[in-house]
C-alpha cells in the first residue's frame, strides 16, 4: 500500500481492494457506488452484475443475474440504485437487493442516430435511447440520462419516466455539442454535470438544459462523482499513451488535487471521503482511504 499526496489531500492507496470468494473473478467493472451504510456496490459485466462488499472489502452478497445484458452506469442515491443497460438501451431503477422498480425505454429498441460503431461521433442526435451511459436523479424528482455511445444527448424525464426534453447534438467544440456523453450527475442545486468524454471536458447545464459552463484541462472524463464535501471527483480516461488520473475539483472547477492512476472507468466517494475506482481494463477495484 502506498501513500498518495496531491494538494491538501492525502490518501492510502489499496489496490485490488475488494475480496471475492474462492472460485469467483471480476468481469469488466464500468461503475462503483456506495450506499448510506458505506457498503460498496461493484457493477460488472459478468453473469452476476452487482456484487456488494463491506468497508473492509469483504464480500457480502450479489444480485442481478439474468436481468442485465450490458451494465454501464450505476449511481446510488437515497439507497436506490440507478443503472443503465447500454446494449439493451434502457435505464433501470432497483432496490438495493436487486428488485426492479422502474424501466425507462424498451429493451433492444434503439433510436435512429445513424451510428453503428459505439463511441464514434454520431451522424445525428435522436431521442431516447441508443446505448445510454448513466441515469441520475435530481432534487426535483426528475431523472436525467446521458445517452452517448451511439447518440449525443441528455434526456430529462419525469419521476414516472415521461420524457420532458432532450438536448445536445454531435460536435467537438461548441457548448451543447457532445462526442460521447459518458456520465451525468445532478447536484443538490439542480445543476446538471455531463462528462463529455470524447471532447475531454465536463459541461454544466441548468435543470432545463441551458448551458452554464464547462471544465477542461483533463483527459476524457469517464465518470463524475460528487462527495458529501461538495467537491467533484473525476475518473479521467487512460488511452492512447495518456495515463489515467483521479482529479478533485471545487464547485467552480478549480483543480484541488490530481494524481496518476491505472485505468479507472467508474468512481465514487463514501461518507468518510474514501474514494473507490472500478476498471473495465484491469477488472479491479481500488480504494483510496482519506488520511488528510
Amino acid at each position: 500500500m502506498a501513500e498518495v499526496r496531491s494538494g491538501d489531500f492525502v490518501y492510502e492507496h489499496i489496490p485490488d481492494f475488494a475480496k471475492l470468494p474462492p472460485g469467483m473473478s471480476f468481469g469488466k467493472i464500468p461503475s462503483v457506488a456506495t450506499d448510506s451504510q458505506d457498503r460498496l456496490y461493484v457493477f460488472q459485466r459478468s453473469a452476476i452484475p452487482t456484487l456488494i462488499f463491506d468497508r473492509e472489502g469483504n464480500y457480502l452478497s450479489c444480485w442481478g443475474s439474468g436481468i442485465m445484458t450490458d451494465p454501464h452506469g450505476l449511481a446510488i442515491v437515497n439507497d436506490i440504485a440507478y443503472t443503465t443497460d447500454r446494449r439493451d438501451s434502457v435505464a433501470v431503477m432497483f432496490t438495493l437487493d436487486g428488485k426492479p422498480l422502474q424501466v425507462i425505454g424498451k429493451r433492444g429498441v434503439h433510436s435512429d442516430t445513424g451510428c453503428e460503431k459505439p463511441g464514434e461521433l454520431v451522424p445525428r442526435a435522436a431521442g431516447p435511447f441508443n446505448y445510454p451511459t448513466e441515469l441520475a436523479p435530481s432534487p426535483s424528482g426528475d431523472l436525467y440520462v446521458s445517452d452517448g455511445y451511439r447518440n449525443a444527448r441528455v434526456h430529462r424525464f419525469t419521476s414516472d419516466g415521461q420524457l420532458i426534453q432532450s438536448w445536445g447534438k454531435p460536435g467537438k467544440k461548441e457548448p451543447g455539442e457532445f462526442h460521447l456523453s459518458h456520465s451525468v450527475l445532478v447536484a443538490p442545486d439542480g445543476k446538471v454535470y455531463v462528462g463529455d468524454r470524447g471532447n475531454k471536458r465536463v459541461q454544466i447545464f441548468t435543470p432545463d438544459g441551458d448551458f452554464l459552463d464547462m471544465w477542461t484541462d483533463m483527459s476524457g472524463p469517464n465518470h463524475v462523482a460528487r462527495g458529501n464535501d461538495g467537491l467533484f471527483y473525476i475518473a479521467e480516461q487512460k488511452a492512447n499513451g495518456v495515463p489515467g488520473f483521479v482529479s478533485i475539483r471545487d464547485e467552480k472547477g478549480k483543480i484541488l488535487a490530481r494524481w496518476e492512476t491505472r485505468h479507472a472507468h467508474g468512481i465514487c466517494v463514501d461518507s468518510r471521503g474514501d474514494i473507490y475506482t472500478g476498471s473495465t481494463s484491469n477488472c479491479t477495484v481500488d480504494k483510496y482511504v482519506r488520511k488528510h
